[in-house]
């Protein structure tokens, strides 16, 4: 966490700061370990600071012990603007990505004048882009997790179950294995739904002879993970294999030919010449991966717009897909890591075409 400031503070001398506020709940937990909901990281040359309330001071020299404690009585402004004049603070950074509109001019401007208040870009983005070990390790339980949660619900899923069913058993799992509970809102798509990329589970039965995609992930100890496997429920037929088989192969040939130094739009490509050739490029609407750490999405993005250069410690995902309205579709995601030869796969789920 030390580094983590002292980078910070690299970041204020070039920006010709003073100090920076952050309260974007991901970049605060980054800087100081603080996992509540409420709370303001104040970095300056000298000190570092996390400002909160009665609720979470006990809370927060736990889990901040490398940070200065300040508890705030309900006039949060009066004690930031004690603490600016103690600093001697007259150039302050905010997160302009994250702070609102309302909330600069409000609060920041009008209650102290006295600061010139400089918006700021990715001040702190920039180095969660670059995993620790101590953070892969973290990744790699959330990940662990998933793959156990996959590997149970394959033993839980019959015909004439409803998708919410599957996926409040995936929730449950989760939970009852330590996480906090799911990183996002559990896909699984059946079916004709299976054409909806982002087909958060309903009420819809599944029926044997459909593809189902489930596509989840932990929140464990602060990290997020993001898995995504589809599997045939009771038969399947040529069709649904030459999908499967098109969307492993995409997948298969992006994670042997990234390697460091290529860029996002680069690594779509390998994917998607893939499932071009087949016929089925206008049916991969979305990029290849994207960053995951704190957020379960991050920088760097893989697409075909991206700007991105993906570099060693850059972990993301590898997630190509094919869908067809009216039939469904197929999508196979792993979290990888770039390492100096070229990524290795946290994700530990079998890819063979699966009926269940």
């Amino acid at each position: 966490m030390e580094n983590r400031i002292r980078k910070v503070r690299q970041e204020l001398q070039e920006l010709n700061l003073d100090g920076v506020i952050i309260n974007n709940p991901s970049n605060r937990f980054y800087l100081s370990g603080f996992t509540g909901s409420a709370g303001t990281v104040m970095v300056t040359e000298q000190s570092a600071m996390l400002i909160t309330d009665f609720r979470y001071t006990e809370q927060a020299n736990n889990q901040a012990p490398h940070l200065e404690v300040v508890e705030h009585d309900l006039k949060k402004m009066d004690t930031l603007q004690e603490l600016i004049s103690r600093e001697k603070l007259k150039k302050i950074g905010f997160e302009e990505d994250f702070e609102t509109f309302s909330t600069v001019e409000k609060q920041l401007k009008e209650k102290i004048p006295s600061v010139e208040w400089v918006p700021t870009q990715n001040l702190v983005e920039k180095f969660r882009v670059f995993k620790s070990p101590e953070e892969l390790k973290a990744l790699q339980k959330a990940v662990d997790l998933a793959d156990q949660a996959l590997e149970h619900i394959c033993g839980f899923i019959k015909p004439g179950m409803k998708e919410k069913e599957v996926s409040l058993e995936l929730e449950f799992f989760l939970r009852k294995n330590g996480a906090r509970g799911s990183s996002f809102d559990i896909i699984v798509a059946s079916g004709p739904r299976g054409s909806l990329p982002h087909g958060i589970a309903s009420d819809k039965e599944i029926k044997a002879g459909e593809l189902v995609v489930i596509d989840m992930g932990a929140r464990l100890d602060g990290y997020a993970s993001d898995v995504t496997r589809t599997f045939a429920i009771g038969k399947a037929g040529e069709k649904e294999r030459e999908i499967y088989d098109t969307v492993l192969k995409a997948q298969l040939e992006a994670i042997e030919g990234i390697k460091p130094g290529i860029s996002g739009q680069d690594a779509d490509k390998f994917s998607r010449d893939v499932i071009s050739a087949k016929g089925y490029g206008d049916n991969f609407g979305h990029g290849l991966g994207h960053g995951i750490g704190i957020d379960v999405h991050e920088s760097p993005r893989l697409s075909p717009i991206s700007d991105s250069n993906l570099e060693e410690g850059m972990v993301f995902t590898v997630e190509p897909g094919i869908y067809l309205p009216g039939w469904g579709g197929v999508r196979i995601e792993d979290i990888v890591v770039m390492e100096a030869n070229g990524v290795r796969s946290l994700t530990g789920a079998p890819k063979e075409f699966k009926i269940i």
